[in-house]
């Protein structure tokens, strides 16, 4: 009989201590893949998704998988936790107190694995399918949902200022703010994930002192996509000795004192460089828009350089486009590269502008604020900032060309036509392209079924071959009254 108990108990022990050890392993290593999974390798997740176009639902199976399993295992400790509870509560003899106290010791082992493990499924994303809350999740505001690896984009960055700007900031009261939002959401492009390098170099800085001089540095981030950039807690860098702009009727046509310009990152150093006519100034979009007075004066009020062969140019006068909707032209938008000069022509008409452009290799933006116009420092890539239906017009000139993409073309469009109100027109002035994909841009440009109230086509001579030419157009939105 002894023997018997003997046996029985070197038998339960060896039970006991080889499920510590199966479930101890199978523990660590749940813990260690966890850990692994959202921290050594979540930047390389992040830049696969970004870099390669990897789509969240790719990663959302392994996820959901990984769920399911440490619910299994949860449950499977619980059970026996449950059955030991049950054979503790049962009768024992003498000989089998060492056991009941082995039992008790490893009750304990497995509550503190299963606190561990539960501690870990609770930060593992829901997805669709694995439980009933997946359902729910989807009607709860942001605020409230489960943290996911794609609702938290801080973890992507190092800097510490860029993880607390993109972090959403729930209001102090706890309620909705006048906005029906319960917290503030502020956002960056897409793109400055794929540079998170530069962008961690401009978010770099020390809070309250001067930013770096570094606007160059986000024009780039912008252009290529990063866009909107965050906010930063510094003060922008201004000119050393600023002095007072002119009075507004002197500046509209008079450039602007140096003095008002950082030029650290210009080839020009000043105005006068920027208005000689001569190669390696730094940008060559607008060849003489700094030369205001010979230059820029005469444009859409007197017509320069007609085709000698037909009389036609696709220059068009701006009396003669106002006086197509008499009186109904008040605010528009002037999408170019320029310092202006539309807007300040415009002016004259009792018409208001804003210039949007960005600062390709000189001081466009600083430009047209000196010479007492508004500007918008915006790229291409960006949706236009007004409501719909607002504009009454829109120009551009010498900026979307023969350079961009049709559906890239269709996109800014679309957008213009939002934003541009019934009636209100669409001046394309002096567009360019290479002769053999011209009726591709017109094309596009005809897809808007858009009123024609001017439409002309002429040679580009500035060149000694003829391969290129010019499309001027003065479109007008229709009402579409059954949207």
């Amino acid at each position: 009989m002894a023997r018997a108990s003997v046996f029985l108990k070197f038998r339960a022990s060896r039970w006991v201590s080889g499920l510590t050890v199966g479930l101890g392993i199978l523990a660590i290593l749940i813990c260690v893949t966890s850990l692994s999974r959202f921290y050594s390798l979540r930047s390389l997740l992040v830049t696969d998704t970004v870099s390669n176009g990897v789509s969240p639902e790719s990663q959302g199976m392994t996820q959901s998988e990984v769920r399911i399993t440490v619910e299994n295992v949860i449950q499977k400790i619980q059970q026996e936790l449950e059955g030991m509870k049950e054979l503790s509560m049962k009768p024992s003899s003498s000989s089998s107190l060492s056991c009941s106290s082995s039992m008790l010791k490893f009750s304990a082992f497995l509550a503190d694995i299963l606190g561990h493990i539960e501690s870990v499924h609770a930060s593992l994303p829901f997805s669709e399918g694995t439980s009933q809350q997946s359902e729910e999740i989807k009607h709860i505001h942001p605020l409230l949902k489960p943290k996911q690896q794609s609702d938290e984009p801080s973890s992507y960055f190092l800097i510490e200022e860029i993880r607390k700007y993109v972090k959403i900031k729930p209001n102090r009261l706890g309620k909705q703010n006048f906005m029906g939002a319960n917290g503030t959401f502020t956002s960056i492009g897409h793109a400055c994930f794929s540079m998170k390098k530069e962008l961690e170099v401009y978010m770099d800085y020390d809070i309250g002192d001067l930013c770096q001089d570094d606007w160059r540095l986000a024009q780039q981030l912008m252009v290529h996509g990063c866009d909107p950039l965050p906010r930063r807690r510094c003060f922008a860098r201004a000119p050393q000795l600023y002095s007072q702009p002119f009075p507004i009727n002197e500046s509209i046509w008079k450039l602007p004192d140096d003095r008002n310009v950082r030029w650290s990152k210009y080839r020009c150093k000043n105005f006068t460089c920027l208005a000689n006519n001569f190669t390696r100034r730094g940008f060559f979009k607008c060849a003489d828009c700094f030369n205001l007075s010979h230059h820029e004066m005469p444009r859409w009020i007197q017509l320069v350089n007609p085709d000698p062969s037909s009389n036609l140019t696709a220059d068009f006068l701006i009396p003669d486009i106002l006086d197509i909707k008499p009186g109904e032209i008040r605010i528009g938008l002037d999408f170019s590269i320029g310092t202006g000069t539309f807007a300040a022509r415009m002016r004259d008409f009792n018409v208001t502008v804003v210039s949007a452009t960005i600062n390709l290799g000189a001081p466009f933006s600083e430009t047209i604020a000196l010479r007492g116009l508004v500007p918008l420092y915006l790229t291409i890539n960006q949706r236009l900032p007004f409501f719909d239906n607002t504009l009454d017009l829109i120009h551009t000139t010498r900026f979307l060309d023969g350079w961009i993409d049709f559906v890239l073309l269709e996109f800014i469009l679309y957008d213009w036509d939002r934003v541009l109100r019934p009636g209100g027109l669409l001046w394309i002035d002096s567009f360019f392209c290479l002769k053999e994909d011209l009726d591709d841009y017109l094309d596009v440009f005809m897809m808007l079924r858009y009123k024609k109230h001017k439409w002309v086509v002429v040679p580009k001579l500035d060149k000694e071959d003829d391969r290129e030419v010019f499309f001027s157009a003065v479109l007008e939105k229709p009402p579409r009254p059954f949207g």
